[in-house]
């Protein structure tokens, strides 16, 4: 793929992203040329702990932004995304939502991923009344902590992955389990809902290891996983994951060990048949999306992967080595496009339809299985301004995750906290 034009921090994607393909010998069709552009705002990860989800979200928005501009743009207008890198920090989540709105003049902000820049980014699109869609997971939303202008239409929270994953867990791995979580708000978020249902569901939490998610090396944690655990359940983020996976693996040896069933996080980005992670063989994973392609996969499934350029194994067209954060980075696409048709929706015309567009918004439930959510059909509920989506359960299987098991969307359904189609603007 053709690199993206960059300015310091920031990249603009025009039209079809026109910087990226006329490098590539392809001019901007079908969208009216004469017709002022959309401009969006999209608060990226291209730097610190989130990095490596940073690039193929951004990877992954700029095949959306073609996708659409190629079928003549929303309202027919041409759109442009702006780029703008939050390095993953909390301290600079609320000065780039404020530069994308205020100095540069788009008409919303999405794509934000990890939470603990969420909770400290959505007060401020609040504050400016500007629709915030998040691409993150945790439960803060949901819970009612977050505001109206907050929106998480492209992936599942951790309550809603977590509530079909323990009953599986708990018929098929074990029931006392020793979980090991990031020390922050999504980790929290799997100790305690993960706590919860298990529990529900006869089992047992028999410790729970928080890790700073800045740390570097493991092993000490690790005796802290008590002898009758029969379930190691871990979800690490960030750059240090394949070493979290290898130390864990030079822990146990060839010797017996608890069944091992992570949430993907823990290698995202990371390629599975490296050497020193033979441990894993066997060992069972949450997806949001099947890295490696289903033997069931939906009919759309090749035409997304081709879009974002990643192939059956879930590595880039470009590089095999170039493992893609697959199970997560299609939050960004089908985000852009629940953008699309609720701009197309409520008519929207500028900024003084921002309150319409995210009633227009609120009003969406079903979202078809297609090229818009190639990840599977979902349903949104716009009282809590969360989507449910089916889960996915893979094995590794001679080095690969194989997908063994998919979940219904009403297993993940839980009762409401909020209702914020009741909340002022």
């Amino acid at each position: 793929m053709t690199p993206l034009p960059r300015s310091g921090r920031r990249a603009i994607l025009k039209g079809m992203g026109a910087g990226l393909l006329a490098g590539a010998g392809v001019l901007p069709v079908s969208v009216g040329a004469q017709a002022a552009p959309l401009r969006l705002g999209f608060q990226l990860h291209r730097t610190g702990i989130g990095a490596s989800y940073g690039r193929w979200y951004e990877r992954t928005t700029v095949a959306a932004l073609k996708h659409i501009n190629e079928a003549g743009g929303i309202l027919g207008r041409p759109v442009e995304i702006l780029f703008e890198d939050d390095a993953t920090d909390p301290r600079r989540g609320s000065e780039v939502v404020d530069k994308l709105v205020t100095r540069d003049k788009c008409e919303l902000v999405f794509g934000t991923l990890f939470s603990d820049v969420v909770m400290a980014s959505a007060p401020r699109a609040g504050e400016l009344k500007v629709p915030f869609l998040i691409c993150s997971e945790g439960y803060q939303l949901p819970a009612g902590d977050l505001n109206r202008w907050t929106l998480q239409p492209g992936i599942a929270d951790v309550r809603a992955q977590i509530r079909p994953m323990v009953p599986w867990i708990a018929r098929n791995l074990g029931k006392k389990v020793a979980m090991i979580f990031p020390d922050y708000a999504f980790g929290h978020d799997h100790r305690d809902f993960f706590t919860e249902t298990m529990t529900e569901h006869g089992g047992e939490v028999v410790a729970k290891i928080a890790i700073p998610p800045t740390e570097t090396s493991f092993t000490r944690y690790f005796a802290q996983i008590p002898k009758q655990a029969e379930v190691i359940y871990h979800v690490m983020v960030g750059p240090a994951v394949l070493t979290f996976v290898k130390e864990l693996g030079d822990f146990y040896g060839s010797g017996a060990r608890p069944e091992l069933f992570g949430f993907i996080d823990s290698l995202e980005a990371v390629d599975t048949t490296t050497p020193g992670l033979e441990f894993l063989e066997g060992s069972h994973f949450w997806e949001g999306h099947p890295r490696v392609k289903p033997a069931d996969a939906g009919e759309f499934e090749d035409d997304y992967r081709a879009a974002v350029g990643v192939d059956d194994k879930g590595a880039s067209l470009d590089n095999p080595a170039d493992i893609a954060t697959y199970g997560h980075m299609f939050s960004t696409w089908e985000t852009l496009f629940f953008i699309k048709q609720a701009m197309e929706a409520a008519n929207y015309a500028g900024p003084q339809d921002r309150q319409k567009l995210v009633e227009t918004m609120e009003a969406i439930t079903d979202l078809p299985y297609g090229i818009e959510h190639p990840q599977g059909a979902k349903i949104f509920n716009g009282r809590t301004h969360q989507v449910f989506t089916p889960q996915y359960i893979s094995q590794i299987r001679d080095g690969l995750p194989v997908k063994v098991h998919q979940t219904a969307i009403e297993d993940s359904y839980y009762p409401d906290a909020v209702d914020y189609t009741t909340k002022s603007f």
